[in-house]
């Protein structure tokens, strides 16, 4: 319990009066820490933090690395910055030492710099220092990790940079004025240090990205980290389970590439899948999930007491069970000229960091559902003219009406509807595309238009042709559960995410009758859990722990 006498001894107290000092005592909460224990984390609502004992370290990750701004010792303070900006805690904080910390609310915090003037210059001095602190901290800060040097036509380069604007990492990129048969080698430097022979792994594992498991076996490996797979290993992971979760490329699936997300629940202004995903790996992270980035299962084996995966190299790790959340990939479509441009101005998905390429620029979407909407309503901030290419008669049957309307509310968006790409045209990038409208009983017309870039939303696919054969899917690829499948080897019922192999799970897009929505994802991702556990005690087989 804190007391008056705690509070006496920091000098920030030194001139409020007793009375005073005592009502803040029985107000505060006392708070132990052991070395290594956060005490806040960046992202969440601020609180007012005085250090009575011990050592604490202020963390930020700064361009996707994590960095110690400063040490808080005995008699400091932390969080009244953010509380007097009205933002969430800019830095992390954990303790370095054992630590006992009185924590106040934002209302005791307020009412000391009112009742007390001593405590409140000592409160705005120390805060003006620390946006002096600030300051320096942008000036030295590099705008990016990463540097690459290489051909605009090298497909290795282009997959590196992908990579890296897949995983929010911030990249400078250079690029020689060679013609187009000329061979040239692509460079990348991490942090200053060249990457010998860069491939998107090397590149990846320079960056400090998990590519190698720790173990050889864990209590549940998790194929695909997007929401559902992200949803699923938080959840596992804070009961207790030993979580792999592997991701062949980016975290986030579809959802990251969402410019914005207006309607999923607790957003009011709604989120974009950059930052929903990136504050998912936080919780991953937090709670020690294990996972594996730019690594594919290749294969799946039945055992007695589990699963065996067999990654891309050949490694073999097993688990009690396997949950398959590899969600769904975008439909490709066919026309001149796509593969040659792919990836230079044709653009599967959509992403934030797209917006300021387009600027002052015509764009085309081809899609009519949520996320064309939504990419359509962001580039519109950016672009010159946003044209959206639907093959059906519009965008009432497909897309959610608050979206309708603000794109019916942008004056350089437009609709056009029973319209198709047939050809796009281009050197080192796209500079034209060609479409043909069939509107009903009108003849057909086509014409060829400037564009400075195509981003591609349309439909969804399955893959999922690296499964066992005996694992039920729809015609389409999709993975029934439950109730939808038609042969069982066990007398007892399969669970409501159970597929057709005992054992096997699966969550998210990539199931059978499943609802493709954000929110739908993280649900059956959690819920998944729930059903694993009772598998778990059905088959008596308890948690590994760690090793």
């Amino acid at each position: 319990m804190i007391t008056s006498a705690d509070l006496e001894k920091i000098p920030l107290f030194a001139g409020v009066e007793e009375q005073e000092r005592r009502r803040l005592a029985r107000r505060a909460a006392d708070i132990h820490l052991e070395p290594g224990e956060w005490l806040a984390r960046e992202g969440e609502e601020p609180r007012f933090f005085v250090i009575l004992d011990g050592e604490l370290d202020a963390i930020k990750d700064i361009v996707g690395q994590r960095r110690v701004l400063g040490r808080s010792v005995a008699g400091m303070f932390s969080g009244e910055t953010p509380i007097f900006m009205g933002t969430a805690n800019i830095v992390s904080v954990r303790a370095v030492t054992k630590c006992r910390v009185a924590r106040f609310e934002r209302q005791q915090l307020q009412e000391l710099v009112r009742d007390s003037p001593s405590a409140g210059e000592i409160i705005f001095s120390t805060m003006t220092q620390r946006f002096g602190m600030a300051q320096q901290l942008a000036r030295d800060t590099p705008s990016s990790r990463v540097r690459i040097a290489g051909s605009k036509y090298d497909h290795n380069c282009r997959a590196i940079r992908a990579f890296l604007s897949a995983n929010r990492i911030q990249y400078d990129y250079e690029w020689p004025p060679e013609p187009p048969e000329a061979e040239t080698i692509t460079t990348a430097f991490v942090e200053g240090r060249e990457v010998e022979t860069p491939t998107v792994r090397s590149v990846a594992e320079a960056l400090g990205f998990q590519t190698i498991p720790k173990h050889s076996r864990y209590d549940i490996i998790i194929a695909g980290a997007g929401p559902a797979g992200m949803a699923a290993a938080v959840y596992s992971a804070s009961e207790g389970l030993k979580v792999l979760l592997v991701e062949r490329f980016a975290a986030g699936g579809q959802a990251g590439t969402s410019s914005c997300i207006e309607n999923y629940l607790g957003f009011p202004a709604g989120i974009s899948g950059d930052e929903l995903t990136e504050r998912a790996l936080k919780q991953v992270k937090h709670f020690g999930v294990e996972m594996l980035v730019k690594r594919n299962i290749e294969e799946v084996q039945s055992l007695d007491d589990g699963h065996c995966v067999t990654l891309d190299g050949g490694d073999r790790i097993s688990a009690s069970v396997l949950l398959l959340t590899t969600g769904v990939s975008w439909h490709r479509l066919e026309f001149e000229g796509h593969d040659d441009l792919l990836g230079r101005g044709i653009i599967y998905g959509a992403s934030r960091f797209d917006g300021i390429a387009v600027t002052g620029r015509r764009i085309f979407i081809i899609g009519g559902g949520n996320s064309a909407g939504q990419a359509a309503v962001f580039y519109s901030g950016y672009a010159a003219e946003v044209i959206m290419l639907v093959r059906g008669a519009g965008l009432a049957q497909t897309m959610s009406q608050y979206l309708i309307q603000q794109i019916h509310d942008k004056a350089n968006i437009r609709v056009e509807p029973y319209t198709q790409v047939t050809a796009v045209l281009g050197e080192d990038h796209l500079e034209q595309i060609t479409t043909t409208s069939r509107p009903p009983d009108v003849p057909e017309s086509t014409c060829t238009r400037d564009a400075k870039a195509l981003f591609i939303m349309t439909g969804a696919v399955a893959k999922t042709h690296w499964l066992p054969p005996s694992l039920e899917r729809d015609a389409n690829g999709y993975i029934c559960t439950g109730r939808d499948i038609s042969t069982w080897s066990l007398d007892r019922e399969p669970f409501a995410l159970e597929t057709s192999i005992p054992g096997i799970f699966c969550a998210g897009d990539v199931r059978h009758g499943s609802v493709k929505r954000v929110a739908s994802s993280v649900g059956e991702g959690s819920m998944s859990i729930a059903f694993i556990h009772e598998y778990l005690a059905l088959t008596d087989t308890g948690p590994q722990g760690s090793v």
